[in-house]
């Protein structure tokens, strides 16, 4: 009886869609020693092409926290600085370009990303709502799922 039990269990909880996700940060130095945690996903825009994010947080939590948008190199070239516009509901941000502030991505002559201030988004959100991204000349929108959002609201205060 208990294991017909488990298996009705086990039945609901797929039906309701298993359980949370749960945040898929990453800790790790950089090539200096400074502790790095990041988020990194892998999404499409409405126009089926991939972007990579890699939502980061350099040193001590209340360091700063950048959203790096990283295309197929040679099928995309992103021209700085052009701000990332986000919406979510009724609420409306342009997230500065920050990529030629990265000596890397300043010297990357693919130009394939581009890094923007994610703190000002994030001072923001008090849930995780799904999101939606425009880089103009880029992609008209990039839909940003809530559990992305909550990785990125986590980068802040992770060790």
């Amino acid at each position: 009886m208990s294991r017909m039990l488990g298996l009705v269990l086990a039945l609901l909880v797929a039906l309701a869609g298993g359980a949370p996700a749960l945040a898929q940060l990453h800790a790790h130095p950089d090539e200096n020693g400074t502790p790095v945690v990041r988020s990194l996903e892998s999404l499409r825009d409405l126009d089926y092409q991939s972007w990579q994010l890699v939502a980061y947080r350099e040193g001590p939590p209340g360091g700063p926290l950048r959203l790096r948008v990283v295309g197929y190199p040679g099928k995309v070239r992103l021209d700085h600085p052009t701000a990332l516009r986000v919406r979510s509901g009724r609420g409306r941000w342009e997230l500065a370009d920050r990529t030629l502030e990265n000596p890397k991505l300043a010297a990357d002559g693919r130009a394939a990303a581009a890094e923007f201030d994610l703190a000002p988004l994030l001072a923001d959100l008090h849930q995780d709502r799904p999101l939606r991204l425009q880089l103009p000349g880029v992609f008209v929108e990039l839909p940003v799922p809530p559990f992305v959002v909550a990785e990125w609201r986590s980068l802040a205060t992770s060790p």
